[in-house]
């Protein structure tokens, strides 16, 4: 029988006579009845005083102990195991003929060959003294073909995994250890030793008085610390971790050195505490990492690290500064719940996938500089806890704006004014104007949700079928709106029968945000199905719509006054349609009697010219804009139906009129220059002494066709090379509508461009902002 199981049995026995004793003694009194069926009660049920107090009555382990445990293993999950729990070894240097017939003895037993290797369990024990773990594995070359006979072929497998990380890791440009690189060199007088420790090591509420140093050591099996308490220095370097290892709710007290280590497997840091310095640099963690709660108190170095699959540092809090310099993530990072209290590195690191920032507190600094975000990869910082006066966030200008995200406007709108601050006093105009239009996405997002989406509160009840609500739910629903209108989505959560997985179905939070670590690969777009809002009134129905077309335009056309190269590719774009077509009606006037068509060398030069301002203008939309196809059809539909309907009208109906043989066009004849036109009209007026001062364009000279792009120009820019305008007599009215329509147009984009100007040029935008 297990003796600390025994001890407890006793325990009890004896706990539970005193009772009975109590018991037949006669009381008087009620109370005295009470206190004595609590008392029992207590020790029946609650028997874990009895085994705290036996767990503390540790046995001194002695040599013939040790021999006895030696020769008596216990079983533990199907695994031959030193039993040394609940003991005392003492391995101090003043007890050092014990300490090192200790580790003699220990070593000769856990390096026998064969198919069955020794675990070792000193769960609940004390050890006084310097415990140098790497002297009980086994001392073997891991050079390829020079592994030790000693390891069964598994075993043998196991270390030559280690040769496929070491190719990864070379591959990253990161450094390795010195067995990394023995493995890769071909000599073997190049190769170096390793300690490989090959059955299980248990020590769940272990204590450590002294220096652990597992240093250079390969565990072939898992590693089982939870709730163990190292009071010295724990040394882990280079350390190979083959199966899972285990650190939940571990108390590291000194220092704890785990750089260059690889973990192979699942690894648990969860509720652990780091007391000193805590140093990962250089380490590789080939699965999911856990160090969720975790506590680190000082400096937390993962330099160089590399996370292949994902990391969990949920509510983790780092008191002290923290470093992922040049670290590599290859799977999502989570910081749910973090606190930084003072500096957080990223500085060249990478990220394949989102990092999710949600509701972290960052206190102190954030560094983000030249940092590397792959397409799929953004930094979500929906609620994230931020007082730009007293923290910063850094980041390559113009780049880092662009990596943050948040899930919604609602709840974030402090957020995004504390990032927008933040930007400013770092002068980084571009990333505050980044900010600003995601602020607007959401903005437009909100607005088509209150014209568009499925409000709860007055949606039919065929419309909830549709959504995938039951007869039950949906009778529920309209119960509770009859009684009171809802005013938040979770209130749905509170009724009956409505589930978490139907909240899910209908809420707006991506699936990844809310189970990144359940479902890493499973990222969904799918917004709200619902929403919850008062009803629209026509009215206010109409003032929603006409916000949300505003505020598409300004996004679709300016990127919401934040990409000047995107108005000026508009504009090219516009600039080229009207001159092509101001070309087309005054030089195409008719095929008979007599033909009035360009010659084809104009033709030529005009579909050229045309052809290259619109490449021109595409090349400025689709570099600038982030979605450029949306743009480019926005404004094809600006400026495509009201002029082609005007010139298929004109067309049709023909043209009888006097001066046919005359341009419609004129140009002030009396100046020929570079002009800025602001209050410029299209038309000439009615008076005679304008008539004389406004000729009409000449069509017989090679370049007459630069003529219709200048019209065009000052239309739309309100900038020429000559004043041109159209004339006063003889003029028909499709004509005049037409270019006015584009002057209409002109006064829109030359206030979107003068707008846009000051929000991107420095010094007129601190000049705007600052208060």
């Amino acid at each position: 029988m297990d003796e600390s199981l025994f001890k407890r049995r006793v325990s009890l026995r004896k706990a539970q006579s005193l009772a009975e004793k109590l018991l037949r003694v006669p009381l008087r009194f009620t109370s005295a009845y009470l206190c004595v069926s609590l008392i029992s009660l207590f020790l029946l049920f609650f028997p874990l005083t009895a085994q705290a107090q036996s767990q503390m009555e540790r046995i001194p382990l002695t040599l013939e102990l040790l021999q006895e445990r030696l020769h008596n293993p216990i079983l533990r999950e199907g695994n031959l195991t030193l039993d040394l729990r609940q003991m005392t070894i003492d391995l101090r240097p003043e007890n050092s003929s014990f300490r090192d017939e200790f580790y003699q003895v220990l070593r000769k037993e856990l390096q026998k060959a064969g198919a069955k290797s020794l675990g070792l369990d000193l769960s609940n024990s004390l050890i006084q003294g310097d415990f140098i773990g790497s002297d009980l594995g086994i001392r073997t070359t891991i050079y390829p073909q020079a592994i030790s006979p000693t390891f069964s072929p598994i075993e043998q497998e196991q270390i030559e995994q280690l040769r496929g990380v070491c190719l990864e890791l070379l591959g990253m440009s990161l450094p390795s250890s010195k067995d990394c690189r023995s493995l890769l060199r071909s000599q073997a007088n190049l190769s170096s030793d390793i300690s490989v420790f090959r059955g299980t090591l248990t020590m769940q509420q272990t204590r450590f008085n002294g220096a652990v140093q597992f240093a250079n050591t390969f565990f072939l099996q898992p590693i089982d610390a939870q709730g163990a308490i190292f009071n010295q220095s724990v040394n882990f370097t280079e350390t190979r971790f083959g199966r899972a290892a285990n650190f939940t709710n571990v108390s590291f007290r000194r220092e704890v050195q785990l750089f260059n280590s690889i973990f192979f497997d699942r690894t648990d840091f969860k509720q652990t505490q780091f007391q000193e310095g805590a140093y990962f640099q250089d380490s590789s963690f080939q699965e999911n990492a856990n160090f969720t709660q975790a506590n680190f108190k000082q400096l937390a170095k993962f330099s160089r690290s590399t996370w292949w699959k994902n990391v969990d540092f949920s509510q983790v809090r780092f008191a002290g500064q923290t470093q992922f310099t040049r670290s590599n993530f290859n799977q999502f990072l989570l910081l749910t719940e973090a606190t930084f209290e003072q500096a957080v590195t990223f500085r060249e690191a990478n990220f394949k996938l989102p990092v999710n920032l949600r509701s972290a507190s960052i206190l102190n600094l954030a560094d983000f500089s030249d940092t590397n975000f792959t397409k799929s990869a953004y930094l979500n910082v929906s609620g994230l806890g931020f007082n730009s006066n007293q923290a910063k966030i850094l980041g390559n200008p113009g780049e880092i704006g662009k990596m943050l995200s948040v899930s919604g406007l609602q709840g974030n709108q402090n957020v995004l004014r504390n990032l927008v601050q933040n930007f400013r006093a770092l002068q980084q105009i571009s990333d505050v104007n980044q900010l600003e239009y995601t602020k607007q996405q959401l903005r437009l997002i909100e607005f088509a949700r209150k014209l568009f989406g499925t409000n709860i509160n007055t949606v039919s009840a065929e419309k909830l079928i549709d959504l995938g609500f039951s007869a039950a739910q949906i009778e529920a629903i309209i119960e509770h709106r009859q009684e009171e209108p809802f005013r938040d989505r979770s209130e749905l959560l509170a009724l009956p029968g409505i589930d978490f997985d139907t909240y899910l179905q209908v809420s707006d939070e991506r699936l990844s945000e809310i189970f990144p670590q359940d479902n890493p690969t499973r990222v969904s777009e799918k917004r709200s199905r619902i929403i919850i809002s008062e009803p629209l009134l026509l009215g206010s129905w109409l003032l929603t719509a006409w916000s949300w077309f505003a505020l598409s335009l300004l996004l679709l056309l300016s990127g919401y006054g934040t990409q000047v190269w995107l108005v000026f590719g508009v504009g090219i774009i516009a600039i080229a349609f009207f001159g092509i077509i101001y070309w087309l009606i005054d030089r195409f006037r008719r095929l008979h009697p007599v033909p009035i068509l360009p010659n084809s060398y104009e033709t030529y030069w005009i579909l050229g010219s045309f052809c290259i301002f619109n490449i021109i203008g595409l090349l400025a939309i689709f570099r600038n804009a982030e979605q450029p196809w949306l743009t480019l059809g926005c404004l094809l539909l600006i400026i495509l139906p009201i002029p082609i309907t005007l010139i298929i009208r004109l067309y049709k109906i023909g043209r009888f009129h006097n001066q046919m043989d005359i341009s419609y066009f004129t140009e002030d004849g009396t100046l020929r220059q570079l002009r800025l036109l602001i209050g410029r009209l299209p038309v000439i007026p009615r008076n005679p002494s304008f008539r004389e001062r406004y000729m009409p364009i000449l069509w017989d000279r090679r370049w007459n066709w630069l003529n219709y792009f200048d019209f065009s120009l000052n239309n739309l820019l309100r900038l020429g090379f000559n004043d041109i305008r159209l004339r006063d007599e003889y003029l028909p009215g499709i004509i005049s509508s037409l270019a006015w329509y584009q002057w209409s147009l002109g006064v829109l984009y030359i206030t979107l461009l003068l707008w846009t100007l000051s929000r991107t040029i420095p010094g007129l935008n601190l000049l705007i902002y600052l208060k």
